[in-house]
Protein backbone atom coordinates (compact mmCIF):
# COMPACT_ATOMS: atom_id res chain seq x y z
CA UNK A 1 0.00 0.00 0.00
CA UNK A 2 1.54 3.24 -1.20
CA UNK A 3 1.00 6.95 0.74
CA UNK A 4 -1.11 7.76 -2.35
CA UNK A 5 -4.08 5.59 -0.72
CA UNK A 6 -4.68 8.51 2.07
CA UNK A 7 -4.73 11.48 -0.59
CA UNK A 8 -7.45 13.61 0.79
CA UNK A 9 -8.25 14.25 -2.75
CA UNK A 10 -8.82 10.38 -3.70
CA UNK A 11 -10.59 9.27 -0.44
CA UNK A 12 -14.23 9.53 -0.20
CA UNK A 13 -16.61 9.16 3.08
CA UNK A 14 -19.02 6.39 2.86
CA UNK A 15 -22.91 7.76 2.59
CA UNK A 16 -25.99 5.27 2.60
CA UNK A 17 -26.84 4.65 -0.76
CA UNK A 18 -25.57 2.13 -3.84
CA UNK A 19 -21.85 1.19 -3.55
CA UNK A 20 -19.41 -1.41 -5.29
CA UNK A 21 -17.10 -3.10 -2.79
CA UNK A 22 -14.42 -6.14 -3.44
CA UNK A 23 -14.28 -8.92 -1.14
CA UNK A 24 -10.36 -8.88 0.51
CA UNK A 25 -10.11 -11.10 3.12
CA UNK A 26 -12.23 -14.39 4.33
CA UNK A 27 -12.06 -15.67 8.24
CA UNK A 28 -13.39 -18.86 9.31
CA UNK A 29 -15.00 -17.67 13.02
CA UNK A 30 -16.05 -21.02 13.95
CA UNK A 31 -17.25 -24.59 11.87
CA UNK A 32 -20.00 -22.75 10.66
CA UNK A 33 -19.92 -19.03 10.76
CA UNK A 34 -17.08 -17.19 8.24
CA UNK A 35 -16.35 -13.38 8.26
CA UNK A 36 -16.23 -11.45 4.84
CA UNK A 37 -14.23 -8.45 4.51
CA UNK A 38 -14.32 -5.45 2.12
CA UNK A 39 -13.14 -2.56 0.19
CA UNK A 40 -13.82 0.09 -2.20
CA UNK A 41 -11.61 -0.33 -5.37
CA UNK A 42 -10.92 3.37 -4.89
CA UNK A 43 -10.40 4.43 -1.12
CA UNK A 44 -13.62 5.02 0.89
CA UNK A 45 -12.95 5.40 4.64
CA UNK A 46 -16.67 3.17 5.82
CA UNK A 47 -17.44 5.10 8.80
CA UNK A 48 -21.04 4.26 10.12
CA UNK A 49 -22.09 3.67 13.71
CA UNK A 50 -21.81 0.47 15.41
CA UNK A 51 -24.42 -1.54 15.14
CA UNK A 52 -25.75 -0.71 11.87
CA UNK A 53 -26.34 -3.04 8.53
CA UNK A 54 -25.48 -3.08 4.96
CA UNK A 55 -28.26 -4.91 2.10
CA UNK A 56 -26.31 -7.00 0.00
CA UNK A 57 -27.18 -6.97 -3.86
CA UNK A 58 -26.73 -10.55 -5.41
CA UNK A 59 -28.21 -12.67 -8.06
CA UNK A 60 -28.34 -16.51 -7.04
CA UNK A 61 -29.29 -18.86 -9.81
CA UNK A 62 -30.15 -15.62 -11.94
CA UNK A 63 -32.67 -14.49 -9.41
CA UNK A 64 -31.71 -10.88 -7.91
CA UNK A 65 -31.33 -11.97 -4.00
CA UNK A 66 -31.90 -8.92 -1.21
CA UNK A 67 -30.19 -9.56 2.24
CA UNK A 68 -29.20 -7.41 5.08
CA UNK A 69 -26.45 -8.34 7.34
CA UNK A 70 -24.39 -6.22 10.98
CA UNK A 71 -21.36 -4.53 10.07
CA UNK A 72 -19.16 -6.38 12.51
CA UNK A 73 -15.91 -4.29 12.33
CA UNK A 74 -15.82 -1.09 13.84
CA UNK A 75 -15.66 2.39 11.98
CA UNK A 76 -12.21 2.76 14.13
CA UNK A 77 -11.02 0.16 11.15
CA UNK A 78 -12.16 2.92 8.62
CA UNK A 79 -11.11 1.52 4.84
CA UNK A 80 -13.10 -1.63 5.43
CA UNK A 81 -15.62 -3.44 6.90
CA UNK A 82 -16.96 -6.97 7.38
CA UNK A 83 -20.13 -8.56 8.27
CA UNK A 84 -19.99 -11.89 9.71
CA UNK A 85 -22.17 -15.20 8.30
CA UNK A 86 -23.84 -18.11 9.56
CA UNK A 87 -24.48 -20.79 7.38
CA UNK A 88 -27.96 -21.81 8.33
CA UNK A 89 -29.24 -25.22 6.93
CA UNK A 90 -31.45 -24.23 4.07
CA UNK A 91 -30.63 -20.65 3.93
CA UNK A 92 -30.30 -19.74 0.31
CA UNK A 93 -28.40 -16.71 0.87
CA UNK A 94 -25.94 -17.96 3.81
CA UNK A 95 -24.91 -21.27 1.80
CA UNK A 96 -24.40 -19.37 -1.20
CA UNK A 97 -21.99 -16.53 0.31
CA UNK A 98 -20.28 -19.90 2.23
CA UNK A 99 -20.14 -21.53 -1.46
CA UNK A 100 -19.11 -19.38 -3.55
CA UNK A 101 -18.17 -16.10 -2.56
CA UNK A 102 -14.29 -16.02 -2.76
CA UNK A 103 -11.29 -13.11 -1.80
CA UNK A 104 -11.12 -10.69 -5.61
CA UNK A 105 -14.79 -11.36 -5.95
CA UNK A 106 -17.00 -7.77 -6.28
CA UNK A 107 -20.65 -7.21 -5.14
CA UNK A 108 -23.14 -4.32 -4.57
CA UNK A 109 -24.23 -3.09 -1.05
CA UNK A 110 -26.44 -0.77 0.12
CA UNK A 111 -25.85 1.50 3.29
CA UNK A 112 -25.19 1.75 5.81
CA UNK A 113 -28.37 2.16 7.92
CA UNK A 114 -30.12 1.57 11.53
CA UNK A 115 -31.21 2.62 14.65
CA UNK A 116 -29.72 0.27 16.28
CA UNK A 117 -26.16 1.54 17.42
CA UNK A 118 -24.46 2.70 20.43
CA UNK A 119 -23.88 6.06 19.01
CA UNK A 120 -27.85 7.03 19.40
CA UNK A 121 -27.62 6.01 22.81
CA UNK A 122 -24.54 6.73 24.93
CA UNK A 123 -24.80 5.76 28.10
CA UNK A 124 -21.52 5.30 30.89
CA UNK A 125 -22.97 1.43 31.83
CA UNK A 126 -24.40 -0.64 29.56
CA UNK A 127 -25.00 -4.53 29.21
CA UNK A 128 -25.13 -6.05 25.95
CA UNK A 129 -26.80 -9.18 25.34
CA UNK A 130 -26.60 -11.28 22.42
CA UNK A 131 -27.51 -14.89 21.33
CA UNK A 132 -25.70 -16.80 18.85
CA UNK A 133 -24.60 -14.48 15.20
CA UNK A 134 -27.05 -11.63 16.91
CA UNK A 135 -23.61 -11.08 18.49
CA UNK A 136 -22.29 -9.07 15.53
CA UNK A 137 -23.68 -5.58 15.77
CA UNK A 138 -22.47 -6.03 19.79
CA UNK A 139 -18.94 -6.65 18.78
CA UNK A 140 -19.16 -4.01 16.54
CA UNK A 141 -19.75 -1.79 19.41
CA UNK A 142 -17.32 -3.30 21.67
CA UNK A 143 -14.25 -3.36 19.08
CA UNK A 144 -15.70 0.82 19.43
CA UNK A 145 -15.34 1.70 22.75
CA UNK A 146 -11.72 -0.54 22.86
CA UNK A 147 -10.11 0.76 20.01
CA UNK A 148 -11.65 4.71 21.43
CA UNK A 149 -10.57 3.82 24.81
CA UNK A 150 -14.11 4.57 25.22
CA UNK A 151 -14.71 5.67 29.24
CA UNK A 152 -17.61 3.14 29.07
CA UNK A 153 -18.59 0.06 31.71
CA UNK A 154 -19.73 -2.51 29.77
CA UNK A 155 -21.03 -5.73 30.74
CA UNK A 156 -21.09 -8.61 27.78
CA UNK A 157 -23.01 -11.79 28.21
CA UNK A 158 -22.93 -14.05 25.48
CA UNK A 159 -24.96 -17.27 25.06
CA UNK A 160 -24.14 -20.07 22.33
CA UNK A 161 -25.19 -23.31 21.87
CA UNK A 162 -21.44 -24.97 23.03
CA UNK A 163 -17.87 -23.64 23.18
CA UNK A 164 -16.98 -24.01 19.69
CA UNK A 165 -20.02 -21.66 18.85
CA UNK A 166 -18.85 -18.68 20.25
CA UNK A 167 -18.04 -16.29 17.97
CA UNK A 168 -14.77 -14.30 18.15
CA UNK A 169 -14.52 -15.82 21.67
CA UNK A 170 -10.23 -15.47 21.75
CA UNK A 171 -11.07 -11.90 20.68
CA UNK A 172 -13.30 -10.96 22.96
CA UNK A 173 -11.01 -12.81 26.27
CA UNK A 174 -8.30 -10.30 24.65
CA UNK A 175 -10.11 -7.44 24.94
CA UNK A 176 -11.84 -8.29 27.90
CA UNK A 177 -8.83 -8.91 29.74
CA UNK A 178 -7.30 -5.64 29.13
CA UNK A 179 -9.78 -3.53 30.48
CA UNK A 180 -11.12 -3.91 34.10
CA UNK A 181 -14.55 -1.93 33.40
CA UNK A 182 -15.64 -4.69 30.70
CA UNK A 183 -16.27 -7.76 31.62
CA UNK A 184 -17.71 -10.89 29.89
CA UNK A 185 -19.65 -13.70 30.80
CA UNK A 186 -20.71 -16.63 28.50
CA UNK A 187 -23.39 -19.17 28.55
CA UNK A 188 -22.76 -22.12 26.83
CA UNK A 189 -26.55 -24.16 26.44
CA UNK A 190 -24.81 -28.15 26.08
CA UNK A 191 -21.18 -28.88 26.10
CA UNK A 192 -21.58 -33.16 25.63
CA UNK A 193 -20.99 -32.79 21.96
CA UNK A 194 -17.91 -31.12 21.57
CA UNK A 195 -15.70 -33.28 23.89
CA UNK A 196 -14.11 -30.57 25.41
CA UNK A 197 -14.32 -28.94 29.38
CA UNK A 198 -16.64 -26.01 29.68
CA UNK A 199 -16.54 -24.50 33.70
CA UNK A 200 -18.62 -21.92 32.61
CA UNK A 201 -22.43 -20.84 32.69
CA UNK A 202 -24.23 -24.30 31.63
CA UNK A 203 -28.11 -23.97 30.11
CA UNK A 204 -30.33 -21.00 29.26
CA UNK A 205 -29.84 -17.63 30.34
CA UNK A 206 -32.39 -16.81 33.57
CA UNK A 207 -32.86 -14.18 35.89
CA UNK A 208 -30.57 -15.98 38.46
CA UNK A 209 -27.93 -15.75 36.25
CA UNK A 210 -28.18 -12.50 35.04
CA UNK A 211 -28.14 -11.38 38.68
CA UNK A 212 -25.23 -13.06 39.02
CA UNK A 213 -23.33 -11.46 35.91
CA UNK A 214 -24.77 -8.06 36.10
CA UNK A 215 -25.90 -7.37 40.09
CA UNK A 216 -27.02 -3.77 38.05
CA UNK A 217 -28.84 -4.66 34.80
CA UNK A 218 -31.99 -2.90 35.99
CA UNK A 219 -29.38 0.39 35.65
CA UNK A 220 -28.26 0.00 32.40
CA UNK A 221 -28.82 0.90 29.09
CA UNK A 222 -28.98 -2.57 27.38
CA UNK A 223 -28.43 -3.59 23.86
CA UNK A 224 -29.90 -7.07 22.53
CA UNK A 225 -29.23 -9.09 19.45
CA UNK A 226 -30.13 -12.82 19.15
CA UNK A 227 -33.17 -15.19 18.12
CA UNK A 228 -36.78 -13.81 18.58
CA UNK A 229 -37.56 -16.53 21.18
CA UNK A 230 -34.43 -15.31 23.07
CA UNK A 231 -35.08 -11.69 22.85
CA UNK A 232 -38.66 -12.28 23.91
CA UNK A 233 -37.38 -14.05 26.92
CA UNK A 234 -34.86 -10.74 27.76
CA UNK A 235 -37.85 -8.24 27.22
CA UNK A 236 -40.19 -10.87 29.96
CA UNK A 237 -37.23 -10.44 31.86
CA UNK A 238 -37.42 -6.98 32.11
CA UNK A 239 -40.86 -6.07 32.50
CA UNK A 240 -41.38 -8.68 35.10
CA UNK A 241 -38.36 -6.40 37.21
CA UNK A 242 -40.23 -3.03 36.26
CA UNK A 243 -37.44 -1.95 33.86
CA UNK A 244 -37.53 1.44 31.51
CA UNK A 245 -37.72 -0.24 28.46
CA UNK A 246 -37.07 3.60 27.01
CA UNK A 247 -33.44 1.94 27.63
CA UNK A 248 -34.09 -1.58 25.65
CA UNK A 249 -32.67 -1.24 21.99
CA UNK A 250 -32.68 -4.55 20.10
CA UNK A 251 -32.16 -5.40 16.54
CA UNK A 252 -34.18 -7.66 14.64
CA UNK A 253 -34.73 -7.74 10.75
CA UNK A 254 -34.95 -10.58 8.16
CA UNK A 255 -37.63 -11.84 6.35
CA UNK A 256 -41.24 -10.77 6.87
CA UNK A 257 -42.81 -11.93 9.84
CA UNK A 258 -46.03 -14.14 8.50
CA UNK A 259 -48.56 -11.95 10.13
CA UNK A 260 -46.73 -8.90 8.16
CA UNK A 261 -46.82 -10.88 5.23
CA UNK A 262 -50.89 -11.86 5.75
CA UNK A 263 -51.86 -7.81 6.43
CA UNK A 264 -50.17 -6.63 3.70
CA UNK A 265 -52.13 -9.40 1.12
CA UNK A 266 -55.17 -8.03 3.10
CA UNK A 267 -55.00 -4.22 2.20
CA UNK A 268 -53.69 -5.33 -0.98
CA UNK A 269 -57.10 -7.11 -1.67
CA UNK A 270 -58.56 -4.20 -0.26
CA UNK A 271 -57.00 -1.65 -2.23
CA UNK A 272 -58.31 -3.63 -5.28
CA UNK A 273 -62.03 -3.22 -4.34
CA UNK A 274 -61.16 1.08 -3.57
CA UNK A 275 -59.47 1.02 -6.46
CA UNK A 276 -62.49 0.31 -8.70
CA UNK A 277 -64.26 2.72 -6.52
CA UNK A 278 -62.05 5.52 -6.22
CA UNK A 279 -63.91 8.72 -8.14
CA UNK A 280 -60.86 9.79 -10.67
CA UNK A 281 -60.28 13.10 -9.38
CA UNK A 282 -59.06 11.28 -5.88
CA UNK A 283 -55.85 9.36 -7.89
CA UNK A 284 -52.66 10.42 -7.42
CA UNK A 285 -50.32 10.91 -10.27
CA UNK A 286 -46.55 9.77 -9.83
CA UNK A 287 -44.22 10.27 -12.38
CA UNK A 288 -40.64 8.76 -12.61
CA UNK A 289 -38.70 11.26 -14.49
CA UNK A 290 -35.19 8.87 -15.36
CA UNK A 291 -38.67 6.27 -16.29
CA UNK A 292 -40.20 9.20 -18.05
CA UNK A 293 -43.31 7.37 -17.08
CA UNK A 294 -46.30 8.05 -14.67
CA UNK A 295 -49.11 6.30 -13.34
CA UNK A 296 -51.98 7.42 -11.27
CA UNK A 297 -52.82 5.38 -7.87
CA UNK A 298 -55.52 5.47 -5.45
CA UNK A 299 -54.34 7.21 -1.93
CA UNK A 300 -52.71 5.16 0.48
CA UNK A 301 -50.97 3.05 -2.18
CA UNK A 302 -46.55 3.43 -1.29
CA UNK A 303 -44.39 4.62 -4.21
CA UNK A 304 -43.11 1.37 -4.46
CA UNK A 305 -46.09 0.03 -5.69
CA UNK A 306 -46.93 3.02 -7.97
CA UNK A 307 -43.46 1.68 -10.09
CA UNK A 308 -44.58 -1.63 -10.14
CA UNK A 309 -47.59 -0.65 -11.82
CA UNK A 310 -45.22 0.44 -14.75
CA UNK A 311 -42.85 -2.41 -14.71
CA UNK A 312 -40.13 -0.15 -12.80
CA UNK A 313 -37.85 -2.63 -10.50
CA UNK A 314 -37.25 -0.76 -7.75
CA UNK A 315 -34.82 -2.55 -5.47
CA UNK A 316 -36.08 -4.20 -1.92
CA UNK A 317 -35.45 -6.37 0.55
CA UNK A 318 -37.53 -6.20 3.58
CA UNK A 319 -40.74 -4.40 2.52
CA UNK A 320 -40.85 -2.68 6.04
CA UNK A 321 -38.51 0.47 6.01
CA UNK A 322 -35.53 -1.55 7.50
CA UNK A 323 -33.07 -2.19 4.92
CA UNK A 324 -32.82 1.02 3.30
CA UNK A 325 -32.58 -0.75 -0.08
CA UNK A 326 -35.08 0.92 -1.67
CA UNK A 327 -34.66 4.74 -0.73
CA UNK A 328 -35.34 6.99 -4.08
CA UNK A 329 -34.84 10.94 -4.53
CA UNK A 330 -38.23 12.81 -4.28
CA UNK A 331 -37.93 15.95 -7.00
CA UNK A 332 -41.61 17.18 -6.13
CA UNK A 333 -44.31 16.39 -3.93
CA UNK A 334 -44.46 15.47 -0.40
CA UNK A 335 -45.31 11.77 1.39
CA UNK A 336 -46.06 10.40 4.61
CA UNK A 337 -43.21 7.97 5.30
CA UNK A 338 -43.21 5.39 8.28
CA UNK A 339 -40.32 3.85 8.00
CA UNK A 340 -38.20 1.39 10.70
CA UNK A 341 -34.82 2.64 10.89
CA UNK A 342 -33.81 2.47 7.12
CA UNK A 343 -33.24 5.67 6.36
CA UNK A 344 -31.08 8.67 8.22
CA UNK A 345 -32.55 11.93 9.09
CA UNK A 346 -29.52 13.45 6.68
CA UNK A 347 -30.89 11.48 3.78
CA UNK A 348 -34.41 12.81 4.64
CA UNK A 349 -33.50 16.61 4.79
CA UNK A 350 -31.55 15.90 1.56
CA UNK A 351 -34.76 14.69 -0.45
CA UNK A 352 -34.91 10.69 -0.17
CA UNK A 353 -37.58 8.98 0.89
CA UNK A 354 -37.98 5.15 1.21
CA UNK A 355 -40.49 3.92 -1.69
CA UNK A 356 -41.54 1.04 0.26
CA UNK A 357 -42.97 2.58 3.12
CA UNK A 358 -43.53 6.20 1.12
CA UNK A 359 -47.43 6.76 0.93
CA UNK A 360 -48.03 10.14 -1.36
CA UNK A 361 -49.84 13.40 0.00
CA UNK A 362 -50.39 14.72 -3.53
CA UNK A 363 -48.90 14.33 -7.00
CA UNK A 364 -45.54 13.44 -7.34
CA UNK A 365 -42.22 13.24 -9.12
CA UNK A 366 -39.37 10.47 -8.89
CA UNK A 367 -35.71 10.49 -9.39
CA UNK A 368 -36.15 6.74 -11.15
Amino acid sequence: MTMNFFNPVTTQTWTNGRHHVRCVKIIQETWDVRTFCFMAEQPVMFFFKPGQFVTLELEIDGQPIMRSYTISSSPSVPYSFSITVKQVPGGQVSNWLHANLKVGDELVVHGPVGNFNSIDFPAEKVLFLSGGVGITPLMSMTRWFFDTNANVDVEFIHSARAPRDVIYHRELVHMFSRIPEFKLHIVCEKKDDIGEAWAGYRGYLTQPMLELMAPDFLEREIFCCGPTPYMNAIKAILRANNYDMDHYHEESFGATPMDVQEDVLELAEQAEVEAEQAEPEELINIEFAQSNKSVRIQPGETVHAAAAKLGLHIPKACGMGICGTCRVELKSGEVEMEHNGGITEEDIEEGYILSCCSRPKGNLVVDF
